[in-house]
């Protein structure tokens, strides 16, 4: 084969029939194999007919014989001396169906799109290079995300959110264990016993749903993650019937009433209107002592979850804090503390006001990335 052909332009669709004609003889070549080898095409480009083999090698192969097998395959598919974009027929379908290049690969990937012809192997990669890049976006810290990265983010997350809180939001069944005895719904059970009562219903007073008060830290230090927990907050607001929502910086701004019958779009542009001191200074126990003096009939006790999200940095006395969240403390079922820099590697809780807010925190978690957003759950 002659190294210097070049490789101007090559579908994804032929890899993925050179994956597939490779499989048939012998080759162990799967979905996660196939996606590998359209990666390689895609950063490869355009070069030498040499480069690609290589490449297609590297993530198809896995044993001596594979490359033995794999040479038998490359040379049998492609004509010796013709460039690699021109394989041999029948095994390559009418390249006229997609204009995709390998320049393009990755794209058709991500987008599930790859022409008017799509294989069923082709649907199954692009389903599995989804699933991966759900997985990585999941798992990605916010601060670190590009802004087309955190636009897909968002699209995912907030299915996921509504997905939860409608999880949330629904009742509890009618208990089979304890409480008395639900006579109508115990013989309706059992007809087809003929009214022996072998299965057994109770009653149990129906769970009032917790109430959701949230405090969101729009400051300078926590700019990388307040969009976005705005945005999940919104989510919460738009499933629950009894949310509160607030932010601080300095100072506090209930935003309840930007949230309700809105939609996302609408909401933060109003939001981004606000005094509110979006990137500013932070006064945790001060606004939390705002909160108490004006808002505490929000709370409930034994039906309110308290939620606060902060990274903990506070300009203010760590004293004022202690005493403002222990009064919170004893109005609510549970405080909950979500805190971005938990999700890094080396934190350690040690500033002053996270260390004094600690005592009274019930539930102290990350919130840095989807995944630990969605961890909430169980924690609701």
């Amino acid at each position: 084969m002659n190294s210097r052909t070049a490789n101007p332009s090559i579908t994804a669709e032929t890899i993925v029939e050179f994956c597939r004609f490779a499989r048939e003889r012998g080759l162990p070549v799967s979905v996660k194999e196939t996606l590998g080898a359209l990666e390689a095409a895609a950063a490869l480009g355009p070069g030498r007919t040499d480069d690609l083999r290589f490449g297609l090698r590297s993530v198809l192969c896995s044993s001596m014989e594979d490359w033995d097998l794999f040479e038998e395959c490359f040379q049998a598919f492609w004509n010796d001396t013709s460039e690699v974009s021109t394989p041999k027929q029948p095994h390559v379908r009418d390249t006229r169906r997609s204009e995709i290049s390998v320049h393009t690969a990755r794209s058709m990937i991500t987008s599930g799109s790859s022409g008017e012809d799509v294989s069923s192997e082709q649907e199954g990669v692009q389903a599995v290079a989804g699933a991966s890049i759900r997985e990585r976006l999941a798992k990605a810290d916010f601060s670190t995300l590009q802004q087309a990265d955190m636009e897909a983010l968002e699209q995912i997350a907030l299915r996921l959110f509504r997905q939860m809180a409608r999880r949330l939001a629904r009742r509890r069944r009618i208990s089979t264990a304890r409480g008395q005895v639900d006579l109508r719904r115990t013989i309706r059970r059992n007809i087809s016993h003929g009214g022996e009562p072998i299965s057994l219903r109770f009653r149990e007073r129906r769970p009032r749903p917790h109430r959701l008060v949230t405090l969101l830290d729009i400051s300078g230090s926590m700019s990388p993650y307040s969009v976005f927990l705005v945005k999940f907050l919104f989510a919460l607001q738009k499933h629950f019937r009894h949310v509160d929502t607030f932010l601080f910086s300095t100072s506090l701004v209930e935003i309840t009433p930007l949230f309700r019958g809105r939609r996302l779009r609408d909401a933060l542009r109003d939001l981004s209107q606000l005094p509110a001191g979006w990137a500013g200074g932070t006064s945790i126990g001060g606004s939390l002592r705002e909160f108490n003096q004006f808002h505490h009939r929000k709370l409930r006790s034994g039906d309110t979850l308290f939620l606060m999200l902060s990274d903990g940095w506070d300009t203010g006395s760590p004293g004022v804090l202690a005493a403002e969240l222990a009064r919170v403390k004893r109005q609510v079922r549970r405080v909950i503390w979500l805190n971005p820099l938990l999700g890094l590697k080396d934190y350690q809780p040690l500033t002053a006001g996270m260390s004094a807010a600690l005592p009274h925190i019930d539930v102290f978690a990350a919130a840095h990335n989807l995944e630990s957003l969605l961890a909430l759950e169980k924690y609701l």
